[in-house]
Formats: structure tokens, C-alpha cells, sequence
């Protein structure tokens, strides 16, 4: 096991939603999120206090957060201060997002 090149073995992985994955690493101050979403599955609206920043890797998906509503797609970033309510809706196909939480999420280690 290595402190700077953790293994997947070594993140944690959860299914948050049906149809949505995710694999997380942890540093002291903030969380990576690794986010699978399955073609239609929804991430329920929801808030968290952390902030949250993130970008499309694959795919497109509806995302609602704090009441305004995009459709967002490979290369497409959004943030989500602490306390918002945000939902996604993947479309057609496979998503694949990379979050960054601040403070780490503790449900999420």
C-alpha cells in the first residue's frame, strides 16, 4: 500500500442510487468521486453541506441544481455550493463524471 498511489483496491465504492455508482479517494481536505451513471438512472434530488465541483467525462445528462436546468456533456464543468439541492438525469447512455468534494463526504470513504 502506498500513501501517494492508492490502488482501486484501496477506494471505496458505493451505489448511491439505482444505477449510479461511484468510487472515491480520500485526502485530508477534500474527496475525488469517480460517478457512473447507467443510461436513464437518476441521481434523486438531493443536498449536501459540502461543495462540490465537477466535470462530464462521457456522455450527457440533464442536471438541475438550485432550480436551474442544463444538459451538460463531455468537457462541460458545474459546481454545487453546500446546501443546494441538485438532481442528474442521465440520458441514452452511459455518464461518467469526476467530482471533487470539499470537505471529504464521510458516507462516501
Amino acid at each position: 500500500m502506498s500513501l501517494y498511489f492508492p490502488e482501486p483496491s484501496e477506494c471505496a465504492a458505493h451505489t448511491i442510487f439505482p444505477g449510479v455508482q461511484i468510487r472515491t479517494c480520500a485526502a485530508d481536505k477534500m474527496m475525488l468521486s469517480v460517478v457512473e451513471i447507467a443510461p436513464r438512472a437518476v441521481v434523486e434530488e438531493h443536498a449536501h453541506p459540502h461543495e462540490q465541483v465537477g466535470i462530464m467525462l462521457q456522455g450527457r445528462a440533464v442536471f438541475v441544481i438550485g432550480g436551474e436546468e442544463k444538459t451538460l456533456q463531455a468537457g462541460e464543468l458545474y459546481r454545487i455550493p453546500g446546501g443546494v439541492r441538485h438532481k442528474v438525469h442521465a440520458l441514452d447512455e452511459l455518464v461518467r463524471a469526476l467530482d471533487v468534494f470539499t470537505p471529504p463526504r464521510d458516507d462516501y470513504r
